[in-house]
Parts: C-alpha cells; sequence; structure tokens
C-alpha cells in the first residue's frame, strides 16, 4: 500500500500549507538522525513534506495518490490503491487470484507484479520509470541573537555528492563527443512486455545505460569516471531573512546529494538562536526587563539602555508603577526582509524595594504615610 504522506505528518486533508510547516518541523526534530532519532522516519516526513509543501505536487497526489510520471498512486502487489474508474478502491487482488485458483497448488502460476501491471494499466499502460531522485541532506547552523533579528548570508561547507566540475555532469571527457547509447539506440527508455492473467501488457523503463538520456560519452570524463557526480566539497550560501525563529528550518530545494541521471536532493538547515543576556523576542517586539530603584520610581529618572542599535537613553516617568512597560519604538525586529519599519522594544519595570531602610530614610517614609503617600 502506498504511502500516505497526510499521516505521515500527521495532519488531515484539510491541513493549511502553515500547519503542514509546523508538523514538518516538529517531526524532523524528533526524527533528526543527529539527535538520535530514527533516519528511515525522517526520510519519510522530508518526502511526505516535499509533496504537500508544493502546490503542483499535492493536487497531484490529492487526486492520483502519487506524484510519479503515471499520475497513479499504489504501485505495490496486494490490495490495489487509487481507483479504477472511481469503483476499484480497496480491491483485494490476493483475494481475487485464490478465488480463480491463480497462484495455488495446481493453479497457473505468472510471474509478475499485480501492482507493475495495473499501474502500467491505469496510468495509461506506456508509462516511463520516475526520474531519479538524490539523498536529502539536513545540517544544523547556529546563530547569534543579532543576527537572528537582522538577518545574515551564510556560506557552509558540505562534503557531500554534487555534479562534476570537470563533465558538467555529461559523464564525458572535455571535448569528447556523445555516441549512441547501444542499449536504447538513443530512445533513452526500453519497451518491456509483462504477461498478466489479462493478456500482455507493455510498459515503458528509463534506459539504465544513459539514464534516459539516450547518449553515452564517447571518451569517459577521468574526474568522474562518467558517473558525472563525485563526493566533493560544496560551498553552499543560505541567505538568513531577519527575524527567524529558534528551530525554523530553512529547505533549499535542489541543495542536497546529487545523482546520476537524475535530480538532486534537497537542503534543509534547521536554526539554533543563541539566547541574548537582556533581549527576548515576542513576535515583532524585543522585550527586556529593567531594574528601576524605589526613589527613581517615584521621582522619575534617566537609564542608559544598549539596544542592538546601540546604546541610548530611556526616561523613567515619575510615578512609574511595577510592571509597566514602557515602550522605545522602532529599536525592534524588522517586519520582512528590505523592509525599514521595525518593531518596538517594550521595557519590563521592576521597582527594586531597600530591604532596610536608615533611620533618615524611615522618617522620610513615616513622613508620606502622614501625607496619605
Amino acid at each position: 500500500m502506498s504511502k500516505n504522506y497526510y499521516d505521515v505528518l500527521g495532519v488531515g486533508k484539510s491541513a493549511t500549507k502553515d500547519e503542514i510547516k509546523k508538523a514538518f518541523r516538529k517531526l524532523a526534530h524528533q526524527y533528526h538522525p543527529d539527535k538520535g532519532g530514527d533516519a528511515e522516519k525522517f526520510k519519510e516526513v522530508n518526502e511526505a513534506y516535499s509533496v504537500l509543501s508544493d502546490d503542483k505536487k499535492r493536487a497531484q497526489y490529492d487526486q492520483f495518490g502519487s506524484v510519479g510520471a503515471g499520475g497513479f498512486g499504489g504501485g505495490q502487489s496486494g490490495a490495489y490503491q487509487g481507483g479504477f474508474g472511481g469503483g476499484f478502491d480497496g480491491f483485494d487482488f490476493s483475494q481475487f487470484t485464490q478465488q480463480n485458483g491463480f497462484g495455488q497448488n495446481g493453479g497457473a502460476q505468472f510471474d509478475f507484479d499485480l501492482g507493475d501491471i495495473f499501474g502500467d494499466v491505469f496510468g495509461g499502460g506506456r508509462r516511463a520509470r520516475q526520474q531519479a531522485r538524490g539523498r536529502d541532506i539536513s545540517v544544523d547552523i547556529e546563530l547569534s541573537f543579532e543576527d537572528s533579528i537582522f538577518g545574515i548570508e551564510r556560506t557552509m561547507l558540505l562534503n557531500k555528492t554534487s555534479v562534476c566540475d570537470n563533465c558538467n555532469g555529461s559523464g564525458a571527457e572535455k571535448g569528447s563527443a556523445m555516441d549512441t547509447c547501444p542499449t536504447c539506440n538513443g530512445k533513452g527508455t526500453l519497451r518491456e512486455v509483462k504477461r498478466s492473467i489479462f493478456g500482455q501488457f507493455e510498459s515503458v523503463k528509463t534506459c539504465e545505460t544513459c539514464k534516459g538520456s539516450g547518449k553515452v560519452p564517447k571518451n569517459k570524463c577521468h574526474v568522474c569516471k562518467a558517473q558525472g557526480v563525485l563526493k566533493k566539497q560544496t560551498e553552499i550560501k543560505v541567505k538568513i531573512t531577519p527575524g527567524i525563529e529558534n528551530g525554523e528550518m530553512i529547505r533549499l530545494s535542489g541543495a542536497g546529494e546529487a545523482i546520476s541521471g537524475g535530480t538532486a536532493g534537497d537542503l534543509y538547515i534547521k536554526v539554533y538562536v543563541k539566547k541574548h543576556p537582556v533581549f527576548r523576542k515576542e513576535g515583532n517586539d524585543l522585550v527586556m526587563d529593567l531594574k528601576v530603584k524605589l526613589s527613581d520610581a517615584l521621582l522619575g529618572a534617566n537609564y542608559p539602555i544598549k539596544t542592538l542599535d546601540g546604546e541610548i537613553s530611556l526616561k523613567v516617568p515619575e510615578g512609574v508603577k511595577h510592571g509597566q512597560f514602557l515602550k522605545i519604538n522602532g529599536k525592534g525586529v524588522p517586519m520582512g526582509s528590505g523592509s525599514s519599519r521595525r518593531g518596538n522594544i517594550l521595557v519590563h519595570v521592576d521597582v527594586v524595594y531597600p530591604e532596610k531602610l536608615s533611620k533618615e530614610a524611615k522618617k522620610t517614609v513615616e513622613q508620606l504615610r502622614k501625607e496619605g503617600i
């Protein structure tokens, strides 16, 4: 049975993009192999997110149960999933073969996969294999609080399978011609006939020799040995947008591992933001605590505040209350990449009461009490 990507992410079919993204982040963190998680589960979660986060792929998946070239899901032996004119959902082929004497002792024996047969028939009968895809990669990066607020471009060095620079992925030596593939005669595909209980069916498969290109190098690339890809250190640049959250995942499509004759996987970057000794982020605002002396709370005073843009003087008004918030406009988090608008700094006032009063201070307080203050 084909995977249900909605079940993999634990969301319903009506889930929004934000809900899908949130579910993916949670599961990717849970199953991250570097954190001791389940590598196979992590791969499943990545696969499900790559489909459901793409509007076109999701629409195709919702309609056919697959994002393959043939359109239909299933593709496995056993119970067919995906539909046959709207009335074949849940059909049990194992029960069908037993009832009709196929695969039993003395019954007819056939060398075929029911899922492959019905995938070819109901998917159009001449379906080429889905293009191969390279492995996804997941890495972590740590950012300072300031870089997470204002954004930054980071350069990463990854040791991964990448396209060969010498042949640009063709597998041919520089200046060498490409010959017609002798296996498929330049067609890139091979036709295959399968026998079934319904007769013979013809399918189309990608040629393994030329990986579907129809061409093979006359002289093989000496660097990658005609593979078109090789393991090497690759420089990746990633742009961190202003206001990124701790634990947020960035996806770079096609920046994962390359594969010969296919498309590269994706790179997933999980961001960890260091805590700031003063500020904490709440939406587009920065929040901080400020200890204010009792006398300053009563009479008012100016306090130096070190913002992310430099030091400023904050006026604490006369009679400020404990727990009150004072606002510093326009010194918070940028509201989007390239935007000049920013949030604010919210200063939480913490009035500090003296543990012990001198005789003179007590007299002053007694006088205030007499005055009803």
